[in-house]
C-alpha cells in the first residue's frame, strides 16, 4: 500500500479546508470579538459610561504666579454653574501646570476664544508652562488684570475675572468654582444701542476632540412660547 501523503487523506484527495477529515467532523470557527459598543432602540450603548457633553467652550484660563510670572492654559472642562452671584467654574488635572498657581492664588482669569484664535488656543492646550512662556511663543498680549492679580488676553473678545471660592476634589479633574468678580468686554461687540452682541465675536468651541465654529442661529431664549405677531 502506498504510503499516504501529509498533503492528501486515505482516499487520495485534499482534506478539508479547515484541517477537517472525514463525514461528521467537527469544523473549528474563529471566535467573534465581541462588538465594542450594542445597539439598543436605534441608539448606540457603550461598554461603559463616559462623558460625551458636547459641544463646550475652548478657553484660554490666565493665571500668574507669585513670582509675577503669566501663564496659560487651554480648558474645554468649563461651565457656568450661577447666575446671582454670577459663578463658573473649570476643571483642571491636578498634573498641569497651572493648577498649583490657580490652587495657589486662588484667582484666574477665562478668555473666550474666536476662530482666529483657534491655532494658538490648541497650542496653549497641549504645550506645558513648565516649558514654555507661552505669551511669548503665541504673541498674545497680557494686561494687567483689574480685580484680580493675573492677566487677561487682549486678543480675547471676552475676559472674565475670577476668584476661587471652592475646590472640589473629582477624580482626574479637579473643580475650582469661583465667583466672577469683573468682566472685560472688546468695544466691537457693543452696538449702537448698547447692547452687547457676543453673536458677532465668531466664538469657537469644542466637540469630542475638533474645534467648530458656531452655527447659524436656530432661536432665542423664549421663542418656542412667545406669541406670534
Amino acid at each position: 500500500m502506498p504510503k499516504q501523503s501529509r498533503h492528501t487523506n486515505r482516499k487520495g484527495r485534499p482534506p478539508r479546508k479547515g484541517g477537517t477529515q472525514g463525514k461528521g467532523a467537527v469544523r473549528r470557527e474563529k471566535p467573534v470579538a465581541e462588538p465594542a459598543v450594542q445597539m439598543t432602540g436605534g441608539k448606540t450603548a457603550f461598554p461603559k459610561p463616559g462623558n460625551m457633553l458636547y459641544p463646550l467652550p475652548a478657553v484660554m484660563v490666565s493665571c500668574q504666579d507669585e513670582e509675577g510670572n503669566p501663564n496659560i492654559i487651554t480648558v474645554a472642562w468649563a461651565g457656568t454653574i450661577c447666575s446671582d452671584p454670577p459663578m463658573l467654574s473649570i476643571s483642571v488635572r491636578k498634573e498641569r501646570y497651572s493648577y498649583d498657581i490657580i490652587r495657589r492664588t486662588g484667582e484666574f482669569t477665562v478668555n473666550l476664544t474666536t476662530e482666529a484664535l483657534a491655532r494658538v488656543t490648541d497650542w496653549c492646550g497641549v504645550r506645558s508652562g513648565r516649558d514654555y512662556d507661552k505669551f511669548k511663543e503665541t504673541g498674545l498680549t497680557p494686561v494687567p488684570g483689574e480685580a484680580v492679580g493675573c492677566p487677561s488676553i487682549q486678543e480675547s473678545p471676552v475676559s472674565l475675572e475670577c476668584k476661587v471660592e471652592q475646590v472640589l476634589e473629582l477624580g482626574t479633574h479637579d473643580m475650582f468654582v469661583a465667583r466672577v468678580v469683573n468682566v472685560l468686554a472688546d468695544e466691537s461687540l457693543m452696538d449702537e444701542k448698547g447692547r452687547f452682541r457676543l453673536d458677532k465675536a465668531d466664538l469657537i468651541c469644542y466637540s469630542h476632540g475638533e474645534y467648530f465654529t458656531l452655527g447659524k442661529k436656530c432661536g432665542s431664549f423664549g421663542f418656542s412660547v412667545r406669541r406670534k405677531r
